[in-house]
């Protein structure tokens, strides 16, 4: 909405240099630009550091705010366009992937990327955005870990207009003031985006917390903890998937992820503590590695869980224990035996 009432005055202290009125202005917008700058980049660490380089900017810009658009998309502006620097700059690199040494000789992937994913989950509790009218997607849809693993494979400009257009529901004009384009190259850049991504799942997830999802959960918490290599497979689909970012590695089909549980994450002798969270609107999980050498189980990443109907259709699990850290969980679990 543009600048009214309160809105008037704090704009106005903060062009004379009131940082306190700038925070405040900016503030009702900062959760959904920080969500804005993962869809487009993949990673909560990078989008944290657009989002203060967004702010600094917007800071540093104030006085020359003309009022033209809504506070809002000025500051989705400013972030589109540092994002967009950012991938053109390609200079990303997956934390700890080039130190990452496997506790055991990983089995033959079904499907191996060309590069590493940057994919990183990101924290229900900081979901916090309101679609326009022109949206396609609601918000679950639109963070989940399919949706924003399929984004990073279009080019950075279609990625863009497909998340503002279609995730944000901008209008076509808004997105080409944005982007210093016209509206036929917004409306072509959305046509090849949209054709590019894939369909829907085939059956929806049930919903978050509901008793669907709770005896889903509850299962692979049970057969995960116990080491029950079948109990686990059970619950999957017949073409379930199994991915380690950062790793290029891919597991698809029941029988591939049998022989990764079976060798590697649940061989013989490993246990687990998974204690609850959420990502990206669907179940997560710290995970911590039960060593028989101390008493206390130390971290191995996080996991989580894409639906389908009653099964699990991708199991996720993301090797950088600093992730742990932004869903509020230690890095071992002291005093659990």
């Amino acid at each position: 909405m543009r600048t009214t009432g309160e809105n008037v005055e704090l704009l106005a202290r903060a062009r004379d240099g009131d940082g306190e009125a700038f925070r405040e202005l900016v503030e009702p917008y900062r959760r959904e630009l920080q969500v804005h700058c993962y869809r487009l980049l993949g990673s909560v660490q990078d989008a944290e550091d657009l989002l203060q380089d967004t702010l600094l900017a917007a800071w540093r810009g104030i006085g020359g705010y003309e009022e033209r658009a809504s506070l809002r998309t000025w500051l989705y502006r400013i972030a589109t366009n540092r994002c967009l620097n950012a991938l053109r700059a390609g200079a990303r690199r997956p934390p700890g992937y080039a130190g990452y040494r496997p506790e055991v000789p990983l089995p033959e992937p079904s499907h191996r990327r060309a590069e590493p994913s940057w994919l990183e989950p990101y924290p229900d509790v900081l979901l916090d955005e309101t679609p326009g009218p022109e949206a396609r997607y609601e918000l679950r849809e639109s963070v989940s870990l399919a949706f924003v693993a399929a984004l990073q494979e279009l080019p950075p400009r279609q990625r863009v207009v497909l998340v503002l257009r279609d995730v944000l529901g901008f209008r076509a004009a808004e997105v080409a003031r944005i982007l210093d384009t016209t509206e036929d190259t917004v409306t072509n850049a959305l046509k090849r985006a949209r054709r590019a991504l894939p369909g829907p799942a085939a059956e929806r997830a049930p919903l978050p917390n509901s008793p669907g999802e709770r005896r889903i959960v509850d299962a692979f918490v049970r057969a995960f903890e116990a080491g029950d290599v079948n109990a686990v497979v059970a619950l999957l689909t017949d073409d379930a998937w199994l991915t380690m970012p950062p790793l290029p590695l891919e597991y698809q089909g029941v029988d591939a992820v049998r022989n990764f549980l079976a060798t590697v994450a649940l061989r013989d002798g490993v246990r687990h503590v998974l204690v609850p969270t959420r990502a990206n609107g669907q179940p997560a999980f710290g995970c911590y590695v039960r060593d028989p050498r101390t008493p206390i189980p130390h971290a191995h990443g996080v996991i989580v869980l894409t639906l389908a109907g009653d099964r699990i259709s991708a199991l996720t699990r993301f090797l950088d224990n600093s992730l742990l850290t932004t869903f509020g969980l230690p890095r071992s679990l002291r005093g659990l035996r």
